[in-house]
């Protein structure tokens, strides 16, 4: 099938119920007769890698309901990520960059809250991977003590750690502390931890910004370097709002580099600032498509959606719509492998097979 100007006879998340049918269970004689026609079927990610199920501050959307904000968009799988990092409570903001000066700093308290709800809940027709996001990666003798605390009240539930930030600019105002070479050395006993679980670890990690846009790269690759068989996933390619001007050719070639030199990196494609400021500018969608191609086993979707109560249903579909636009360039095998979630399915070892790509 031609991958360039694809269209979908159905769009947004009008298709649920056919999603539904068309993908049985794993290990179901179905699973090999069956398969997701690009033409009539949607472009949206059937899995979320990157959900925030709480806020920085202020009231979250209630549990149940976002997990029916991924029923009623089709999403079948979802990475329960908290906020590391919590407001003061008695701060009225709900977003750290409306209150710059005030400290935005690493808690157990959202970790918590995602464990309790899932027990309480136990959403069905959803598959959750619950997240571990306390850790201060400025202070690694911190996270084994909270790692225990968590597995000693949620005994094999946090299958998952992060989004946890190396170095997050944006938070900077908050009187966030990134780590520094130092600290990374000091991951040691909890990076351990998470190979012998097979735990992958998403991490926040800006490449830099327009003035200096590789000034935190040294970061990255010195914990690809120091842990190279920790599943590593990098978060939004290293992209921000910070770095908005960066150069396709050169982002993507120090992305292939990466990932040449560390088999167990996988890229994180969520947040909209990819498809705002980059794969929607032209001539640039298929740059990062072919580079997608090249590299189908490799990366993961999501959305970064953050469920604060000024939130609902419609702009999670929204974001879902369009941190998926990707998906419509991409070859069958990386839209398999990315959209269709065999690549999630695979960084957690779960027992469940996406669908072939029906043939022309």
């Amino acid at each position: 099938m031609n991958r360039l100007g694809r269209k979908s006879v159905i769009s947004g998340t009008a298709w649920v119920a056919a999603t539904i049918v068309l993908w049985p269970s794993a290990g179901s004689a179905a699973a090999d007769e069956r398969c997701f026609d690009r033409e009539t079927q949607p472009y949206t990610s059937v899995v979320d890698g990157h959900l925030h199920f709480r806020p920085f501050g202020g009231e979250a959307v209630p549990f149940k309901e976002t997990v029916g904000y991924l029923k009623k968009s089709g999403v079948r799988h979802a990475s329960v990520f908290g906020i590391g990092q919590k407001l003061p409570v008695d701060s009225s903001c709900t977003y750290y960059l409306d209150c710059p000066g005030t400290s935005v700093l690493p808690s157990l308290k959202n970790d918590v809250v995602n464990a309790e709800n899932v027990v309480e809940f136990k959403p069905k027709d959803v598959d959750l991977a619950l997240s571990m996001t306390f850790p201060d990666l400025a202070d690694p003798k911190s996270v084994p003590d909270g790692m225990r605390m968590l597995d000693k009240e949620f005994p094999g539930m946090f299958q998952w750690m992060g989004e946890v930030n190396l170095i997050k600019q944006a938070i900077l105002p908050n009187r966030h502390e990134p780590a520094d070479i130092g600290d990374i050395r000091g991951w040691a006993p909890f990076m351990k931890r998470l190979r012998e679980r097979g735990m992958p670890l998403t991490i926040h990690s800006d490449l830099g910004n327009n003035q200096r846009p590789t000034q935190y790269l040294h970061l990255m690759r010195e914990v690809l370097k120091r842990y190279p068989d920790n599943k590593i996933v990098w978060a939004h390619m290293g992209l921000s709002k910070e770095l908005t001007t960066m150069a396709p050719d050169r982002h993507i070639q120090i992305m292939k580099q990466l990932l040449d030199k560390y088999p167990n990196l996988t890229l994180d494609l969520s947040w909209r600032v990819l498809e705002d400021v980059y794969f929607s500018k032209p001539g640039v969608r298929e740059k990062y498509a072919d580079f997608f191609d090249a590299y189908p086993e490799r990366a993961i979707p999501g959305t970064d959606f953050v469920a604060s109560r000024d939130k609902n249903y419609e702009v999670y579909k929204k974001e879902l719509e369009v941190t998926s636009r990707i998906n419509k360039a991409l070859g069958d095998k990386a839209f398999r492998n990315i959209a269709l979630g065999q690549n999630y399915f695979d960084l957690l070892g779960i027992k469940e097979t996406a669908p072939p790509i029906c043939k022309a």
